[in-house]
């Protein structure tokens, strides 16, 4: 089974006219002001992963800072697992500084979706008011034993649309504030994972933890894949093509030339998915 843990899709207004949703959403203009940055629905990316042999699509929209869009975002993420619900696994979004988010998470949760997701924190680190406010949506989730997945990215290279000011430190807080959550960290986790080498402590907080790949093909050499089964543990790696970014297929050619064997190639691209979302 291959499954693709990080994909986005929006309505229809939003693929329509973009610029309309501009004012008052920073973080949506930084990442798709340029017309080069895709923005599709759900009958594209099941298209595409029909093309590209991907079974399962974790999918969710963005994390809009007014209530109404991410209302609405959500509810095309809830319509699109109705209509493919053995294709698509839906997760909530949302900013996490809306005094909605914990009733919005009971929404979508109550909607049926399995998750919430990709929280971002564009703007800002997640510093201690920020942990605060994952509070209500933390509990949710770990009640129901469901994932949270939250962008982050590493603190040092080059700087491109979406790089957050998000330290190593601040990585881990959250780790070690949430130590029951199911949390999957977008983009490697920012390469957290290497501390797993510390003898105390740290292998205890970043035990419920798991990292998906996306858009690794622009960030790390092919070698993150060895190295990831080493330091994180093969059954913590989550294939995650962040579509339309890229393609699921350029992941899948990029584990094959990175000198994994095949039972560990199975793992990331769908085993350890499969076994955290409680798929056959």
């Amino acid at each position: 089974m291959i499954i693709d843990f990080h994909t986005h899709i929006f309505q229809k207004e939003v693929i329509e006219r973009r610029d309309m949703f501009f004012q008052g959403e920073p973080a949506f203009k930084l990442l798709y002001d340029s017309p080069k940055a895709r923005i599709v629905d759900a009958d594209d990316l099941i298209r595409v992963m029909d093309e590209d042999g991907v079974d399962r699509s974790v999918v969710f929209g963005f994390p809009w800072v007014n209530p109404d869009t991410f209302k609405r975002n959500n509810d095309c993420i809830a319509e699109a697992v109705a209509r493919y619900p053995d294709r698509l696994i839906g997760m909530g979004c949302f900013d996490l500084n809306s005094p909605e988010a914990g009733k919005e998470t009971e929404r979508c949760l109550a909607a049926g979706l399995s998750g919430i997701g990709e929280l971002a924190f564009y703007e800002s680190g997640i510093d201690a008011a920020a942990l605060e406010k994952m509070v209500p949506v933390m509990a949710l989730c770990r009640e129901k034993g469901l994932p949270v997945l939250i962008h982050t990215n590493e603190p040092v290279g080059h700087m491109y649309p979406g790089k957050t000011p998000i330290t190593l430190s601040q990585i881990y807080n959250l780790a070690a504030a949430f130590p029951d959550n199911l949390i999957v960290l977008a983009h490697w986790g920012g390469g957290i994972f290497f501390f797993n080498r510390l003898k105390r402590e740290a292998k205890e907080v970043l035990k419920n933890v798991y990292y998906d790949t996306a858009a690794s093909p622009f960030l790390y050499d092919l070698d993150i894949y060895r190295a990831a089964v080493d330091l994180a543990g093969l059954d913590k790696i989550l294939m995650g093509s962040d579509y339309p970014l890229l393609k699921p297929s350029r992941y899948i050619r990029d584990i094959d030339a990175s000198g994994v064997t095949a039972d560990q190639k199975a793992a990331i691209i769908g085993g350890n998915a499969a076994r955290i979302l409680g798929l056959s």
